[in-house]
């Protein structure tokens, strides 16, 4: 999701290297821990991977370099959004990034939790200890606390973190599982999966299955969102999709290859959507006589889930600072410290990831309450999809005399196919994932998806409220964050 290009108003002037925001685009869009959801599928995973890389990785990839470079302005989904449609729905569109990640976070902390409770010495006991509420509640208030601390240190420290924990607990875990299949398999180890070209083809019969399938265009989530980062590099227009580009041929790479290995060591009816990636590595570790390294791989997991948490913590309080100065929220959110980071916002998201995390205790299950805040999360990012999608034709003809330093290829037309193709895509993953799946327990269908609708309404009525209610003296006089081009013409 597109948090924002909002630059904290620290003094560092630190540029970002090519490989460096590839490296942070691969941290904030690979998450390990949904590979088991996919893993189910065997063979026609890749099919699912594939599909959603051509229909929606490549829209996103392309439609956010434009909008990055073209309007560069502190803001991201809220200028973009707000530029094409008004500030009400920018303002909209950034409140969602904020409740959408706050809403994620405690479902992928849950898998940190679950990754350290494999660093112990007795498996049995390890996985008894990663299905025990507390441990997981104590253990992602202690993750999610250490990253925020982490991320209000500013623009160096969070860069640091998310690039070399991102190698230490995302590409070097991902690089071994396969290594790991590889061998498993080679060395004559039975795949747990059917074999063979026609297992390939998913099964499209089965619509209960629609919802774990559209979670995949979700994986590819997050390439825009270190636009944040577009004045951070050295030649924008050329670099920043240059970085793009590796990030989105890493991350297909990644989670293709992660997901079949998943698939070949654990049998399809075994398949947890918390457990399953730490049960792969121990169960081929052990089968190597090698038992002893699984407890270093779910360190450096745990260290990835910190990497990935501190990149997304950043980004979007930040973008949120930015349009609080601008008015949009009382002076209470607008305090900084010496960094530059906003303190009051970055204080409230922890509160509020920590309340969401108590209520991990009420679910029925762990892995019921991980679904039900994965697809919630989920719906609230597919629609700042469509927003962001719809902006990036509209200002096509609203402000076709924007200098765009970089355009998605073959004029509008292009647009037209290329944004159009994205905003499909969107609708459909949005739609096809309120389906209740086979695979979880999550009570009753009609409850399950009255709940998601439910929620996503009121998170859209908050901001919509907020904008009715905003006072003149909220704007802050010091705000660095420019005007809406059409405010400057007076259009609106």
């Amino acid at each position: 999701m597109a948090p924002s290009d909002s630059r904290p108003a620290g003094k560092s002037s630190a540029k970002i290297s090519v490989l460096g925001l590839a490296m942070l685009n691969i941290v904030a869009v690979v998450s390990l821990s949904g590979l088991p959801a996919e893993a189910e599928y065997g063979l026609s995973a890749a099919f699912y991977y594939v599909f959603a890389a051509f229909f929606f990785l490549v829209p996103v990839s392309l439609v956010a370099a434009e909008l990055a470079t073209g309007w560069p302005e502190k803001g991201g989904v809220f200028r973009w959004v707000g530029e094409a449609f008004g500030a009400r729905w920018g303002f909209v569109a950034i409140f969602l990034l904020m409740a959408q990640v706050t809403i994620w976070f405690p479902a992928l902390l849950t898998f940190g939790a679950i990754s350290l409770a494999y660093t112990g010495p007795e498996a049995t006991l390890d996985e008894k200890l990663s299905g025990n509420r507390i441990y997981i509640l104590l253990t992602v208030l202690a993750v999610f606390w250490t990253a925020t601390a982490i991320g209000s240190h500013g623009l160096a420290a969070f860069t640091r973190v998310a690039k070399w924990g991102g190698i230490v607990g995302t590409i070097i875990p991902a690089l071994l599982l396969v290594i790991l299949g590889l061998v498993y398999l080679s060395s004559g180890g039975q795949s747990q999966t059917p074999l063979g070209w026609s297992e390939v083809i998913p099964d499209f019969t089965r619509f209960s299955n629609l919802a774990l399938a559209a979670s995949i265009f979700l994986f590819y989530a997050g390439m825009e969102m270190n636009a944040i980062h577009v004045r951070d590099v050295e030649n924008p227009s050329r670099h920043y999709p240059l970085a793009v580009l590796i990030a989105a041929v890493g991350a297909m790479s990644i989670l293709v290859l992660g997901t079949l290995t998943i698939s070949f060591v654990v049998p399809r009816s075994e398949i947890d959507l918390t457990q399953s990636l730490l049960i792969t590595f121990l169960d081929v570790f052990r089968w190597l006589g090698l038992a002893w390294a699984a407890p270093i791989v779910a360190v450096a997991l745990v260290i990835g889930v910190l990497a990935g948490i501190v990149t997304w913590v950043v980004g979007p309080s930040t973008a949120m600072l930015a349009v609080a100065k601008a008015g949009y929220l009382p002076p209470f959110f607008q305090s900084t410290n010496k960094y530059g980071m906003p303190t009051k916002i970055l204080l409230l998201q922890a509160i509020s990831v920590s309340v969401l995390a108590v209520l991990f205790i009420v679910m029925p299950s762990v892995e019921a309450a991980f679904q039900v805040l994965s697809q919630l999360a989920g719906l609230l990012y597919l629609l700042i999809y469509l927003g962001m999608f719809a902006a990036a034709i509209q200002l096509r003809y609203s402000q076709s005399g924007r200098r765009r330093p970089y355009r998605v290829p073959g004029g509008l037309p292009g647009m037209w196919v290329i944004g159009g193709v994205g905003f499909v895509a969107s609708a459909l993953a949005l739609s096809s994932s309120l389906a209740p799946p086979d695979q979880i327990g999550v009570g009753n269908p009609v409850l399950y998806i009255g709940l998601l609708v439910g929620l996503a309404a009121v998170i859209i009525a908050v901001p919509l409220i907020v904008y009715t209610l905003r006072k003149p003296d909220w704007c802050d006089p010091g705000r660095d964050v420019a005007p809406f081009s059409w405010e400057t013409r007076g259009d609106r």
